[in-house]
């Protein structure tokens, strides 16, 4: 005897029938099942995770032929918020002379954050094509699938780029609530932005503009509250831990940011694929 979903009981199904938005919820409840999106979530979480690590002895090996030989830069960072970073933080503050640039170490986080990197986008490309219900006979090559991972990586760091540039434009304005409204208003318009091109162009089935705003704007909104409280509650956390304890509320505060952000940005293409089914239903 075929066990009948919860989805089609006679209580679902008169609330999806009596309200749209019960109807939504269900639907996107019972995609998010059946594409795994958790699954592919913590896999894009997990590479992504892989890739910080790599990025990490690329920042500090460059600092190191930076500050080599410069002893008022060493100062400057110092007494700069670069000596609170997580990890490397308090080796730059006690004594920053030990960062020594090296070429061969510098070769080797890029290769091996560009792998990492290329690995989280190729997961999310087939966590959007799981979405989109595309047919593995329909999907790219596997030079295609690194050639858009490799887009990915360029939206994504063009993003960090900007964000860079408009923390400090909103810094300029010397009033801390202009510029904490003005960051917050700028980085949810960049994530939007990213979001939508990621949904757009990452995706075999190339869909709309307007069928990818929807999803990009609630995931925007979610990046945002996350970027903004998580990175306060963070720092706030790490700032009260010993060193030991604080590198290990790092790495695990840091996995657990990035899986709601895969989770979160998942969530939003599968917004996007239940609003399509609406209006191809309504049609």
């Amino acid at each position: 005897m075929a066990r009948t979903e919860w989805s089609d009981q006679p209580f679902a199904v008169q609330a999806r029938q009596r309200w749209p938005l019960a109807d939504t919820v269900v639907l996107a409840i019972n995609r998010f099942r059946v594409h795994r999106t958790g699954r592919n979530s913590a896999l894009v979480a997990h590479y992504g995770f892989l890739s910080i690590f790599p990025l990490m002895l690329v920042f500090t090996t460059i600092l190191g032929f930076v500050l080599d030989g410069n002893a008022e830069l060493q100062q400057r960072i110092i007494d700069s918020t670069i000596a609170q970073v997580p990890i490397i933080g308090d080796q730059l503050a006690s004594d920053p002379t030990q960062l020594q640039g090296s070429i061969s170490l510098l070769v080797f986080g890029l290769l091996t954050a560009t792998w990492s990197g290329l690995k989280a986008f190729n997961v999310l490309q087939t966590a959007l094509d799981d979405v989109a219900d595309v047919p593995f006979e329909a999907r790219p090559s596997m030079v295609r699938v690194r050639l858009r991972s490799l887009l990915g990586i360029g939206l994504v760091g063009g993003s960090l780029v900007a964000g860079a540039i408009l923390s400090t434009l909103a810094g300029m304005t010397g009033l801390a609530w202009t510029s904490r409204i003005l960051l917050g208003v700028g980085t949810l318009t960049l994530n939007t932005l990213v979001l939508a091109g990621v949904y757009r162009w990452l995706c075999s089935v190339r869909p709309a503009w307007a069928a990818v705003w929807p999803g990009a704007i609630f995931a925007g909104v979610g990046f945002t509250i996350l970027q903004v409280a998580g990175a306060t509650v963070m720092t706030k956390a790490i700032a009260h831990a010993s060193p030991i304890y604080g590198t290990f509320a790092t790495v695990i505060g840091l996995l657990f940011w990035l899986g709601l952000h895969a989770m979160i940005s998942l969530l939003g293409a599968e917004m996007n694929g239940v609003l399509h089914m609406r209006r191809v239903r309504t049609r």
